[in-house]
C-alpha cells in the first residue's frame, strides 16, 4: 500500500513497523511531527500486541528535556525493548552527557535517536552537523536521502543497533522531516516481548574498567561498519550512460550525502536529457557514518577503469564525506583532487537549492549552465523579507510591554527623587518570546541555549552589580532547562528577576503539552505541576503573578519587585492565542474622528494587526499637510480581542466591535463612539 506522507510521518510508521515499544522526545523544529505521528498511529497497534504483553504496547511520552527523553530510552533499551527518542540537533547537546556514556555501556534493544538537523539554519540557534557529533561520539549515523528512504532506515537503524548492541542516530535534515513523498508501506514486523532487565554482575554500570574494554571494541566495530556499509543499500556507485572515460577526457566524479543525492541526481538527469549525454562521471551516494571505506576506495580508484581525476562533493553544513575521501586519497596514494567545501567550491555554510547544485554540477562537468534544462529551473526572485513578529494576541507582547513601561516609569520616578536610573538587561531565551527582540519592543539582549537566561543574567549582575537584570523564560523551557538555574541563583544569593512567560503550551513548536498543562504527550490527564509552587519550593521568596493583557495591573506588578534584593520571579500567565481563548469583544475597530494619528499603538506594540492607513474606508480626510492623514488601522481578520491596544491609546480611539456588527467595505469595523 502506498501512502502520500510527510517525511516525520514516514520516520514515524517505520519505526511503528520495526516494533518499537518506547519513544520519547522534546519538541523541537524540524522533528516535532515524528512522535505526534506515532502517538496518533499507535492506537492502531492495541490488537496487535503479542499475547501476554501486559500494558500499553507503545509508550509514548514528551520527556521534560532530552537528557530525559534519552534516559528513559535507555532504560527500555537496556531492559530488551526497541526505543525511539526524538530531538533537533541542538536538543542532541542537552542529550550528549548520556549519549556519550551509553555508547560504551550498550543497549540489548534496539535504540534508535532521531536527529533532525536544520541547514541554513531555518529554526535554529545552530547549523551543527550531526554526522560531525556521530563520529565523535562513535555512533553509527544513517542520513536519508527522502522521506522513502527515511521509512526504511528507522527498520534499518534498529536492526544494526541490535546487531552491534549500540544506539544508533537518525539524521534526517529540514526538507526531508518536512517534504511529503508516496511511500510504498510494508508490513510490519511481529513486536517483541522485552525480556526485561538482567543485571549481568555489573554490565551497565560504567566504571572506568568496563570503558577501557568498551572502547577497544568499539573500534573494531568502528573499522567493520566501513567494510559492513559499503553494501548498504542505500551506499551505492553509479555510472553514466557514457560510461567513465567518455571521450577521453578527465575522469570525474561527484559524491554526494543527504538531500544532496536528490539534487545532484535531478541535475545529472536534467544535462543528459538536453545533449548532455556524452557526458562522463562515476556518482557515490553515501548515507552513513562510518564512511563506506571500501566503496570509497573503488569509487576513486575508478572500479578497474583507473583511478579518477577529480571529484566534486556535494553536502549541507559539514565536510564530512569530503573529509572521508581526502583521508582516502592519502592512505592509498591516490592523486585525486577533491573539490568540494574547503576549496571554496561549494558553499561552506547554508542550505544546497537545486539550482543551486545544478550550477556546480553542469560547471564541474563542462556542461554550460543553459545545457542543463530538463526539470532543473533556475531559481526564483527572492521574496520580501518578511522577519517573525509575536502574533497578534500573543501574551508575551503584553508581558515585554509591561516591564518595559515599569522600567522607565520607575527610572523616571528616581531621577524626579534625584537619583541616577539604573540600567535594565534582559536576557531572553528559546521560545517564541525570542521574537521580543523585534523593534518596537526591543526586550531581548542576550540569547544562548534554552535555559541560560535564567543564569546569564546572574552572571550580568555579578559584573555589574547596580543593573536591574531580567531573565525571560517560557513555561515549557522553565521545566527543560530552567529549574537548575533557579537552584543555582537560590544557592548563591544572586540578584535577578526571573520573568517566567507562561502561555500554557509549548507554542513555537505547535502547541505540544508540558508538565504544567496536566496532559500528556497522548492527551491523558497528567498531574499539573504549578510553576509558583515550583518557586516556593525552591526557595524564591518573592513571587508575584500577574495577567499579561491587564497593562496596569502588570506594569504594578513589575515595579513591585524591582527595589527588592535576591532571586525575585514575576510570572505573567495569559494563554497563547493559538489555544483560541478569546479575551472580550471579538476583535477591536480605530474611531476615525477620535484616533489623533499619534501612533503609539504601532510604535509601543508592534502588533501585525495594527498599521496606518492614508485612506479610511469609506474615504478620508484632509491632513494638515493637504494629503490625506495616516491614522490607526486595525485589520479584522488578524485581531484577536487581547485589548492591549486599547490600552495604550491615549486617545481612547480604539474600543471593542459587537460580533454582530456589519464589516466596512474594507473589512476594517469602526470603534463605537
Amino acid at each position: 500500500m502506498k501512502k502520500l506522507l510527510m517525511g516525520n510521518e514516514a520516520i514515524a510508521l517505520g519505526a511503528l513497523r520495526a516494533g518499537v515499544s518506547v519513544v520519547t522526545g522534546y519538541p523541537g523544529t524540524p522533528s516535532t511531527e515524528i512522535l505526534e505521528t506515532i502517538a496518533k498511529e499507535k492506537g492502531a497497534l492495541s490488537g496487535l500486541s503479542p499475547a501476554g504483553e501486559r500494558g500499553d504496547p507503545v509508550h509514548v511520552e514528551w520527556s521534560v528535556n532530552e537528557k530525559s527523553a534519552l534516559e528513559v530510552a535507555a532504560g527500555a533499551a537496556i531492559a530488551g525493548g526497541r526505543a525511539l527518542v526524538t530531538m533537533k540537533q541542538v536538543g542532541l547537546n542537552v542529550a550528549s552527557d548520556p549519549l556519550m556514556s551509553l555508547n560504551y555501556v550498550g543497549v540489548k534493544g534496539g535504540l534508535v535517536i532521531v536527529v533532525a538537523d536544520d541547514p541554513g539554519p531555518i529554526s535554529s540557534q545552530t547549523e551543527q552537523d550531526t554526522r560531525r557529533f556521530g563520529a565523535y561520539a562513535k555512533i553509527m549515523v544513517f542520513d536519508p536521502v527522502n522521506p522513502e528512504e527515511a521509512y526504511l532506515m528507522a527498520a534499518d537503524a534498529f536492526e544494526y543497533s541490535e546487531r552491534y548492541g549500540r544506539p544508533a542516530i537518525l539524521r534526517p535534515t529540514t526538507r526531508v522531516c518536512h517534504s511529503y513523498a508516496s511511500v510504498e508501506l510494508l508490513p510490519r514486523g511481529e513486536r517483541k516481548i522485552p525480556a526485561g532487565f538482567a543485571k549481568e554482575g555489573g554490565r551497565w554500570v560504567i566504571f572506568p574498567s568496563l570503558a577501557y574494554r568498551s572502547h577497544i571494541r568499539i573500534e573494531k566495530d568502528l573499522l567493520e561498519l566501513g567494510e559492513v556499509f559499503s553494501a548498504y543499500h542505500a551506499n551505492r556507485i553509479s555510472v553514466s550512460p557514457a560510461g567513465m572515460s567518455g571521450r577521453g577526457g578527465p575522469r570525474r566524479g561527484i559524491a554526494a550525502g543527504g538531500v544532496s543525492r536528490a539534487y545532484v541526481k535531478e541535475a545529472l538527469a536534467a544535462i543528459g536529457g538536453k545533449g548532455g549525454g556524452g557526458v562522463s562521471y562515476t556518482l557515490l551516494e553515501v548515507a552513513t557514518v562510518p564512511f563506506p571505506s571500501a566503496l570509497g576506495r573503488d569509487f576513486l580508484e575508478g572500479s578497474g577503469e583507473g583511478p579518477l581525476t577529480e571529484v566534486l562533493v556535494v553536502e549541507e553544513l559539514d565536510p564530512v564525506i569530503e573529509d572521508a575521501l581526502i583521508r582516502l586519497c592519502g592512505i592509498f596514494n591516490l592523486n585525486v583532487k577533491i573539490r568540494g567545501k574547503l576549496g571554496g567550491d561549494m558553499p561552506g555554510a547554508g542550505e544546497n537549492t537545486p539550482a543551486l547544485v545544478a550550477a556546480a554540477v553542469s560547471a564541474f562537468l563542462g556542461i554550460p549552465a543553459d545545457t542543463g534544462g530538463g526539470t532543473v529551473r533556475a531559481a526564483p526572485p527572492d521574496l520580501p523579507a518578511r522577519p517573525p513578529v509575536l502574533c497578534a494576541g500573543c501574551p508575551h507582547r503584553g508581558s515585554f510591554f509591561a516591564v518595559k513601561e515599569a522600567v522607565n516609569r520607575y527610572n523616571r520616578n528616581r531621577q524626579q527623587a534625584g537619583l541616577p536610573p539604573r540600567k535594565a538587561v534582559f536576557s531572553g531565551d528559546i521560545g517564541c518570546y525570542t521574537l521580543g527582540n523585534a523593534q518596537p519592543l526591543d526586550m531581548v539582549d542576550t540569547c544562548l541555549c534554552m535555559g541560560a537566561g535564567i543564569t546569564m543574567a546572574q552572571g550580568l549582575n555579578r559584573a555589574e552589580p547596580d543593573a536591574l537584570n531580567f531573565a525571560f523564560a517560557g513555561d515549557s523551557t522553565f521545566f527543560h532547562t530552567g529549574i537548575p538555574g533557579i537552584v543555582n541563583g537560590v544557592y548563591n544569593n544572586a540578584d535577578a528577576i526571573v520573568t517566567i512567560l507562561d502561555n500554557f503550551t509549548t507554542a513555537m513548536t505547535g502547541s505540544q503539552p508540558h508538565p504544567g498543562t496536566g496532559k500528556t504527550a497522548v492527551g491523558s490527564p497528567a498531574e499539573k505541576i504549578s510553576i509558583p509552587g515550583v518557586l516556593r519550593a525552591l526557595g524564591v521568596k518573592e513571587i508575584v503573578r500577574a495577567d499579561p493583557f491587564d497593562i496596569n495591573a502588570a506594569e504594578e506588578a513589575v515595579l513591585k519587585v524591582l527595589d527588592k534584593r535576591g532571586l525575585r520571579a514575576l510570572v505573567f500567565e495569559g494563554p497563547c492565542v493559538v489555544l483560541g481563548a478569546a479575551r472580550g469583544a471579538a476583535n477591536w475597530g480605530v474611531s476615525r474622528e477620535t484616533c489623533t494619528g499619534c501612533r503609539i499603538c504601532v510604535t509601543k506594540l508592534g502588533c501585525p494587526a495594527i498599521s496606518l492607513s492614508a485612506a479610511y474606508p469609506g474615504g478620508s480626510k484632509p491632513a494638515r499637510t493637504g494629503g490625506p492623514e495616516r491614522k490607526a488601522f486595525i485589520d479584522a481578520g488578524l485581531c484577536t480581542g487581547c485589548g492591549i491596544c486599547k490600552t495604550v491609546c491615549p486617545a481612547g480611539a480604539i474600543g471593542g466591535i459587537p460580533p454582530d456588527a456589519p464589516p466596512r467595505p474594507s473589512g476594517e469595523k469602526e470603534a463605537p463612539r
